[in-house]
C-alpha cells in the first residue's frame, strides 16, 4: 500500500489609447475616461492571485445599454490592457447570449484574435458574461486580469461555437445562478486556462462547465452552492496540478437526488455531441463537502486519475454513483464509465444502477478501498494490474476479473465474480463489459429557444432542456429531448 494520508482520502486551477469599433448592429453607448494615474513598472514577481489592487487602471470604458458590448472585436487584431471595463443592462434573448455573446462586455467573433493584460472587468446584467469567444479561428487571450460578475447566467470566460480562449493568472468569482466562471455553450471550442483562482457562488454555477475541450493547470477552483465540474457530452476537462473545492448543496428540481462534486452527463439539449465524455486529472487535489465525488448518466465516460488526493467530509457519500437520472429515455439512460487509476489510493463505494456499467482498472501501483455494486445490480468489470490492490470494505458483485493471486483481501467480505463466491489468493482473468458509444450529433433543437434564467445541474424542464447552468420552462413530454441540469 502507497504512503498516503488516508483520513477519508478518496484518492483520486495600453491603455486608453486602443479603442474599438463597435458593428453597425451594435452602437453601443460606451463612455471612455482617461485616468490621470500615471502607469507605473509592474514588479518581477506578481502576487500568486491576481487582485484589483495589482492592476494599475490608465482608462474606463462601459455600457449600460442591453444587448451590447463594450468592447467587439470583428475579424480584426485587438490589443488592450489597464483598462476597467463596466457592463450592465440585459439580454433579452437567451440563445443569443448564451450561444453567440450577445450583451457580453468583451466580445471577439470572425476570427479575431484578442489580447487582454491586466484588466478589471465588471458585469451586473442578466446574460451579461464577461469576455467571450466565438467562431473558429477567433482568439481571446486573456492575462493578470480580475472578472467579476453578478447577474444568472453571466459566466467569467465563455467560449462557444469552436472559438478559443487562452486565460493566465485571473481571478473570476460569479455570483448569479448558472454562472459558471469557465463556461462554453453551443459549438464548444478550446480553452486552456494557467494559474489564478476561479470562484462561484450561484446556483448551478459549476467553477467549470464544458461542452468543449477544458485544460486547467495549477489553479484553485471552488464552488459554494453547485458542483465543482460539469461535463457534458463528446466534451472535456482536463485538471493537472489543480485543487477543486465543491459543495453542491442546492437544487432547482428533482432530476436527480444526489448531490456530487463532478458531473458527467448527456442532456440531449442539442448543445454537446452524444459519445464518450472524458474528465482527467493528474495531481492536485479535491475537496468535497456534500454528497459524491462521481456522478455519471446518459453517457458514456472515460475518468483517469493520477497521483490525487480526494477528500470527501460527506461520510455519506459515496466515491462514484452511475445510474438513470431526469436525462435521457428511460431505460437506456444509465451511466458507462471507464475508470483508471494510476500511482493512486482510492477509497469509497462504487454504485452501480441496473442499467449502468463500470469497466475499472488499476495500474501502477494503485490502492482501492471500497465496496462496488453492493446491490448487485450494473455490470461490472474488474482488472488489477500486478503490485495494486483491492481492499474490500463489504460485499461486492462484478461479472468479470482479472487479476493475479495477491491482489485482492476480503477482509472478511464477500466477492462475486459473475454470480461465483471469489476464493481469497485466487488469479482470474475476465472482459470487460463492452459499451455502445454514440457519436451523432444532436439537431433541431436550434430555433426552439431556452429558459433565460438560471438554475442548477439537475434542472427542472425546459425548451429545449436547460444545462447545468440553466433553468425554468415547461415540463417536456416523453417525446421530446428531455432537459439538462441547470
Amino acid at each position: 500500500m502507497k504512503k498516503k494520508d488516508l483520513t477519508k482520502v478518496f484518492s483520486v486551477f495600453a491603455a486608453a489609447a486602443v479603442v474599438t469599433s463597435l458593428g453597425a448592429c451594435n452602437e453601443a453607448v460606451v463612455t471612455e475616461t482617461d485616468s490621470t494615474t500615471e502607469s507605473t513598472e509592474v514588479t518581477e514577481s506578481k502576487t500568486a492571485v491576481i487582485s484589483k489592487d495589482n492592476i494599475v487602471i490608465n482608462s474606463e470604458m462601459s455600457s449600460t445599454e442591453d444587448s451590447e458590448h463594450v468592447i467587439e472585436v470583428d475579424g480584426e487584431t485587438k490589443e488592450y490592457s489597464n483598462v476597467k471595463v463596466t457592463k450592465s443592462g440585459d439580454s433579452g434573448e437567451g440563445d443569443e447570449a448564451d450561444f453567440y455573446g450577445d450583451n457580453s462586455a468583451i466580445f471577439a467573433t470572425n476570427g479575431a484574435t484578442l489580447s487582454l493584460d491586466e484588466m478589471i472587468i465588471d458585469t451586473d446584467g442578466t446574460h451579461a458574461n464577461a469576455v467571450f469567444s466565438y467562431g473558429e479561428g477567433t482568439t481571446v487571450n486573456i492575462s493578470d486580469s480580475v472578472i467579476t460578475t453578478s447577474g444568472n447566467c453571466s459566466g467569467g470566460l465563455m467560449t462557444t461555437g469552436g472559438g478559443t480562449m487562452n486565460a493566465t493568472n485571473l481571478s473570476v468569482h460569479t455570483t448569479g445562478n448558472s454562472s459558471a466562471a469557465i463556461r462554453s455553450d453551443r459549438g464548444g471550442g478550446t480553452v486552456t486556462v494557467t494559474g489564478g483562482e476561479y470562484v462561484t457562488d450561484g446556483t448551478g454555477s459549476p467553477a467549470i462547465y464544458s461542452t468543449a475541450d477544458i485544460t486547467v493547470n495549477d489553479a484553485d477552483l471552488t464552488s459554494t452552492a453547485s458542483q465543482g465540474v460539469v461535463v457534458e457530452g463528446q466534451n472535456s476537462v482536463i485538471l493537472n496540478n489543480v485543487d477543486l473545492t465543491a459543495d453542491n448543496n442546492t437544487k432547482n428540481s428533482d432530476k436527480s437526488d444526489y448531490y456530487q462534486a463532478v458531473m458527467i452527463y448527456q442532456s440531449m439539449s442539442g448543445d454537446a455531441d452524444e459519445g464518450t465524455a472524458s474528465f482527467t486529472m493528474i495531481g492536485g487535489s479535491v475537496t468535497n463537502k456534500n454528497g459524491d465525488i462521481f456522478f455519471v448518466n446518459n453517457t458514456v465516460a472515460d475518468i483517469n486519475l493520477t497521483d490525487v488526493q480526494i477528500i470527501n467530509q460527506d461520510e455519506n457519500g459515496v466515491f462514484l454513483r452511475a445510474e438513470a437520472a431526469g436525462w435521457g429515455s428511460d431505460g437506456t439512460n444509465g451511466g458507462n464509465v471507464n475508470l483508471t487509476i494510476s500511482d493512486q489510493v482510492l477509497e469509497g463505494d462504487m454504485v452501480i444502477d441496473e442499467i449502468s456499467g463500470l469497466n475499472f482498472y488499476l495500474n501502477d501501483d494503485s490502492s482501492y478501498f471500497g465496496t462496488i455494486n453492493g446491490e448487485n445490480e450494473g455490470n461490472v468489470y474488474v482488472e488489477i494490474e500486478d503490485g495494486s490492490t483491492w481492499d474490500l470494505t463489504g460485499d461486492s458483485y462484478i461479472d468479470a476479473l482479472t487479476c493475479d493471486e495477491n491482489a485482492i483481501r476480503l477482509n472478511g467480505h464477500k466477492l462475486y465474480v459473475n454470480g461465483v463466491e471469489y476464493k481469497e489468493g485466487s488469479a482470474s482473468s475476465g472482459s470487460e463489459v463492452e459499451f455502445i458509444i454514440s457519436t451523432g450529433e444532436h439537431g433541431g433543437f436550434g430555433d426552439m429557444g431556452k429558459p433565460e434564467d438560471g438554475g442548477a445541474p439537475d434542472g427542472n424542464g425546459g425548451t429545449p432542456p436547460e444545462s447545468p447552468d440553466r433553468e425554468g420552462g415547461p415540463k417536456m413530454d416523453g417525446n421530446t429531448p428531455p432537459e439538462k441540469p441547470e
